[in-house]
């Protein structure tokens, strides 16, 4: 079982040891894509807890978020949740564990209550930049918005999700999410 991480410190420290913990995991056993309970664990266990997917599914709603009743936002938050463990499952086996992250500098416009944090995955590809924005949370700091190869997931999802809203209304998207996973 691992030891909870302190979140208190600051963004690139937590960044780096969650990292560094998943990394641990999968060099003492490899993963295969098709090892899905392993890596659904390693995630709920070593990385869900630093991640605030409320914010991000309210961030990737934008407006809609405050048009659905709370019952609709937990589904969301709910299914938006199983789907980013999914994609970030299917990233995790294509990690190269044996070699080291690198920890570019972050972007100079990090504030003590937001930040962005840079790391450079070798994978089994080539390089694959991650970037990773945070906020400080009553809780400690807590990931919101994650980039893989350029492309914020909160933008890349908020127009999918505001014309599934369009089309069919917030039942919609929450139906459209659950067909996905």
């Amino acid at each position: 079982i691992s030891a909870q991480i302190n979140d208190q410190t600051d963004p690139q420290t937590l960044i780096q040891t969650v990292t560094q913990q998943v990394l641990d995991e999968v060099r003492q056993q490899a993963l295969t894509p098709d090892d899905i309970p392993r890596v659904m664990i390693i995630v709920n266990r070593d990385i869900v807890p630093y991640v605030d997917i409320r914010r991000t599914t309210q961030y990737a709603m934008g407006r809609f978020w405050r048009t659905a009743t709370p019952e609709q936002q937990d589904q969301v938050v709910e299914q938006f949740k199983q789907l980013l463990i999914h994609t970030y499952s299917g990233a995790l086996t294509l990690v190269n564990s044996d070699q080291k992250f690198e920890y570019p500098p972050s972007p100079a416009d990090s504030s003590v209550t937001d930040a962005v944090v840079r790391t450079i995955a070798p994978g089994k590809n080539g390089q694959v930049q991650i970037d990773y924005r945070l906020y400080k949370s009553p809780k400690g700091w807590r990931v919101y918005d994650i980039s893989v190869l350029g492309a914020w997931l909160i933008q890349t999802y908020r127009a999918q999700f505001s014309d599934k809203i369009q089309q069919s209304g917030v039942d919609g998207l929450i139906q459209f999410l659950t067909d996905r996973n």
